[in-house]
Formats: C-alpha cells, sequence, structure tokens
C-alpha cells in the first residue's frame, strides 16, 4: 500500500506509522521490532454478492469448517500475544457472520485496531451504528465504478447505491470510512467520475487497487489495462491528489498491490521537484516495497495462515493447531522463507531492477499466475527497461 498522498504531498495518514517506519527493512515478522504483521482474517467465505473478480471465490453457501466463535477468540487472543497492530476482518462478507460484532469487539478489547473491509451493502445506520460503538477504527467499502458498471462487477443490480448508502451511514455517525476501487479494463475509464465522487460524497478516503490475477480474478488476466494505461491512472490520480489539497480538500490517496506505484511517482517528482523526491524516496525505503510474507499475512475461513489474502494456494500451518506466532516464525516452508530474503530468488527483471530496495520485487502471485514461477517478474510492472536501469 503507497500513499500518494504521503510521497507528494507529506501529509498524515491513517496507517501511515505502521507503512513508513525506519526500522521496518529489518524486521522478517513484522513492520517494527516486536510487532507482528497486519493479519487481513478472511473470517468467512460467504458473500451476498458474486463479484466476478473475487479473490476469495466466495459465494451465498457457509463454508463448513468456518472457525467457530470459541476458536476465533482464541485466534485473536494469539494475535494479541504476537503484538498484531492490526486485524482486518474481510471475506467473503464478513458481516454476513452472525458473530462479526461480538469478534471485532473482542479483537478492539484486546488492543488490536481493528478494520473491516466489505461490499457496503450490509451497512444500514443501525449496522454503522454499532461499528462506532464498538470501536472500528476503519470500514472499507468496495466501489468499482458507479451505477450499472459496479452493478456488473458485483453481480447485483442494486449494488452502487446500496454501497454508496453504506459510506453515507458511515460518514453520518462519524465511523472512519473510505472507498476501495479496482482498477481494470473495464472500470478505467470511470477513474475520474470515482474521484469526483469522494469529493461530492465528502469521503475521505480512496484505495485505488490493481488486479491481482487470484481467485476469480484469475478469468480476468485478459482485462487487466495495460501498462501505458497504468501510467496514465497514476497520472491522474497524482493530478487529483495535489488538486484536492490545493482547494483544501482533506482527502487521503493511496495504491495497492503494485509498487512500480513508488518507483514511477518518484521519477515525476525527480524532474519537478527534487527535494520533495528525495523525502520520496526515504518514505520508499522505510516502505520496503511489497511486505507479504513479511509485515502482511492472512488467514482465512478455515484457519489457514497465507502469505497475504491473494495467495491462497500457499499454506504455513493452521490456527487450530498451532498459534498464529509459531507459524508466522517457523521458516521451515520454503515460499514463507523466500518472502522474508526474496532478492537472492528474483527472476528476470525483478533480479536486475535498480529500485528493488524500494520495490522488493512487487507482487508474486501475478508472476505465478502468468509464467507459474513464484520468483519470474511481475507482469504488471509498468515501468520501461530503461527507467529500472536495465536497457
Amino acid at each position: 500500500m503507497i500513499s500518494i498522498s504521503k510521497l507528494l504531498l507529506d501529509t498524515t495518514g491513517f496507517g501511515d506509522q505502521l507503512r513508513y517506519n525506519p526500522s521496518a527493512r529489518s524486521q522478517i515478522h513484522g513492520t517494527t521490532e516486536g510487532q507482528g504483521p497486519v493479519v487481513v482474517w478472511n473470517m468467512t467465505r460467504s458473500c451476498n454478492l458474486r463479484c466476478i473478480h473475487c479473490y476469495a471465490s466466495a459465494n451465498s453457501k457457509r463454508h463448513p469448517n468456518e472457525l467457530t466463535t470459541t476458536e476465533a477468540k482464541k485466534f485473536i487472543d494469539d494475535l494479541a500475544a504476537f503484538n498484531v497492530p492490526v486485524l482486518l476482518f474481510s471475506g467473503g462478507e464478513p458481516l454476513m457472520r452472525e458473530d462479526f460484532f461480538e469478534l471485532a469487539a473482542y479483537a478492539v478489547s484486546r488492543g488490536i485496531r481493528t478494520t473491516v473491509s466489505t461490499n457496503g451493502t450490509l451497512i444500514t445506520p443501525t449496522v454503522a451504528g454499532l461499528l462506532k460503538k464498538i470501536g472500528v477504527g476503519y470500514v472499507g467499502i468496495s466501489l468499482d465504478g458507479t451505477g450499472e458498471s459496479n452493478d456488473y462487477f458485483r453481480g447485483r443490480t442494486g449494488a452502487f447505491e446500496s454501497a454508496l448508502e453504506g459510506i453515507r451511514n458511515c460518514l453520518a455517525v462519524g465511523q472512519k470510512v473510505g472507498l476501495r476501487f479496482t482498477i481494470n479494463r473495464h472500470n478505467f475509464h470511470q477513474l475520474e467520475a470515482i474521484l469526483e465522487l469522494i469529493e461530492k460524497e465528502n469521503i475521505p478516503r480512496v484505495c485505488f487497487y490493481h488486479l491481482v490475477y487470484s481467485g476469480r480474478g484469475r478469468e480476468m488476466l485478459k482485462d487487466d489495462v495495460t501498462h501505458q494505461e497504468s501510467r496514465v491512472a497514476l497520472d491522474l490520480i497524482m493530478e487529483r491528489t495535489i488538486d484536492f489539497h490545493r482547494r483544501g480538500l482533506s482527502k487521503e490517496i493511496l495504491t495497492v498491490d503494485n509498487h512500480a506505484d513508488g518507483v514511477y511517482v518518484y521519477l515525476k517528482l525527480k524532474e519537478k521537484d527534487p527535494q520533495r523526491a528525495e523525502r520520496a524516496y526515504q518514505l520508499l525505503l522505510q516502505n520496503g516495497g511489497n511486505r507479504s510474507g513479511i509485515a502482511i499475512a492472512a488467514v482465512d475461513w478455515e484457519g489457514n495462515v497465507h502469505p497475504d489474502q491473494f495467495t491462497l494456494q500457499y499454506t504455513f500451518g493452521n490456527v487450530r493447531e498451532k498459534s498464529f506466532g509459531e507459524i508466522w516464525t517457523d521458516l521451515s516452508h520454503p515460499i514463507l522463507a523466500g518472502l522474508k530474503n526474496r532478492r537472492p530468488l528474483l527472476k528476470g527483471r525483478c533480479a536486475r531492477c535498480r529500485w528493488v530496495e524500494i520495490c522488493n520485487g512487487n507482487f508474486r502471485t501475478r508472476a505465478e499466475t502468468v509464467f507459474n514461477d513464484f520468483w519470474a517478474p511481475d507482469p504488471a510492472c509498468y515501468l520501461t527497461d530503461q527507467e529500472i536501469g536495465i536497457a
């Protein structure tokens, strides 16, 4: 996750303390010394929608082997013992679980910053009030376009209006909320409309995700944007970030799942403002690039531990059998060990890239999907050979 706002304007946003920490690069298990990774918990595979790019391949049925409430609380206790700073409740649709509020409140009581990734359609005024009451730190609501465009991705007519109402309900009670948008060829033309929407609706935060070819998203490989379109998207995002700031509108703008973005922003800054560019470069060093298996972890509905929520094909253990901390520090699995020190394993352009220190090889699952090799170059890197120093 890259804060475009932070790099361009040096503003301070939600999560920057974890994202830009000088001690992060030396740690193999978390973001800072003595602290565990941010954990994404896909607490259920059930969902009331059927998104065409869902990495979890969620459906309407409840998975028979989900962690029980008791098992989930023990899991949360283990996370607290391992000093995990953030637990992201995700799915499927986390609000489909009847014990969601009980478990979210329990995580808060254990001192873990609790966030929620949701499609937003189930957030009524009452639900928004409960989220605020129990102390949820942040709610990210997915919108992949406006109107019918979003509904196409979500597999349900009216999903856009329901999600937007969920955002409004959160804002009405003072619950921190933001929008999540996954860039692809079908909604690329709606980037401007989404940026206008966050201004019109006073939405304070937006995360622009790059497509990861995982779950049902594997079928969208042909629907990803071109490298040139990625550059156009970043140009627009940067331009509007600066424009919001210039007009006194407080917006936190981030991109997710493609660390080429950080290099691209740095190179653009270097042309116009070398001093700001140097500050941005230091921030990117602190961030360390892709941190799957280092400062990001995922646990699925059955309790299996993975390097991130998009890399469910590799499992390191199960929290029913061992504590999360034991699993995360056991380097016997070659993928987990490799992710913690991946540079000697990277191949092709990634191995020769001058920016590996601030990108860390980008996203491995995309590489594996396209090249059938976990350590191959990330095909979504849109930087030219000249820009990465191998021309």
